[in-house]
């Protein structure tokens, strides 16, 4: 199986822990975030990823050979400019398209910045047993961006901003406001699918996609442990949980 992880950002939030080195390689217990992804996803039978990178690009390099990659085969998307979620993607595509012969296996797409311990495992089944595009490991929490869900828990829409503005693709009686967790299992066919251009959110495609009939589920993950790993604060408590065993791993 394989895997995507979203490595590419600047890091602004978890300022000043990576002022001098990549988000992907700020430590949480002496383990840094790309080694405790790459650990979770080879766990799961995750054999081949490909990692976006731009800020502090040939660090990451270094560390993954210093490593030996973790004893897996890794490939690298470099860019040099920010592509964000879905362009990073897109350009990663023919990674997932070499050699599939048409076979449809899905694949993992993770943010490097978030911590859980969501049943990959579990979450692929649900994909395949529904036929989906992709879908999305979702929380019952409070953001300031939502996704929007039907009754048969399909994408319809996203609610987002200061003004928590509603924007609905498709009809729902009553759709249900949704936190996103950074997780993804996708249908390699997505990427046919795909017609923005360089830089792009995969959100926006996925919008786009409902509103013409394509399957977008939400896989429910109230039951695990998850966090976000984007500001220092939220380090430290990973670490804290890690120390009182609230997290394992």
């Amino acid at each position: 199986m394989k895997a995507m992880i979203l490595a590419a950002g600047l890091g602004t939030r978890l300022r000043p822990l990576t002022d001098n080195r990549p988000k992907a390689l700020v430590e949480i217990a002496g383990r840094t975030l790309l080694e405790i992804t790459l650990t979770r996803l080879r766990g799961f039978g995750v054999g081949e990823v490909i990692i976006n990178l731009h800020h502090f690009a040939d660090m990451i390099l270094e560390y993954l050979k210093a490593n030996h990659n973790f004893g897996m085969r890794i490939e690298v998307s470099r860019e040099e400019v920010l592509l964000d979620t879905g362009g990073g993607l897109k350009k990663a595509a023919h990674f997932f398209l070499e050699d599939s012969n048409g076979f449809e296996e899905p694949f993992i797409l993770h943010n490097v910045d978030v911590i859980s311990t969501i049943d990959l495992r579990r979450m692929v089944q649900f994909h395949t047993e529904n036929q989906a595009l992709a879908t999305l490991a979702v929380h019952d929490r409070e953001t300031s961006r939502y996704l929007l869900f039907d009754e048969q828990g399909q994408l319809c829409g996203r609610r987002s901003g200061s003004d928590q503005k509603t924007e609905l693709v498709r009809s729902s009686q009553q759709a249900q406001s949704l936190a996103f967790c950074g997780i993804h299992v996708i249908a390699p066919r997505l990427f046919a699918m795909m017609m923005e251009g360089d830089v792009f959110s995969i959100i926006t495609s996925y919008l786009h996609l409902a509103a013409h009939g394509e399957t977008i589920l939400a896989f429910r993950a109230d039951e695990y442990y998850w966090r976000d790993l984007g500001r220092p604060d939220n380090v430290m408590e990973a670490a804290r949980d890690l120390k009182e065993k609230v997290l394992l791993f």
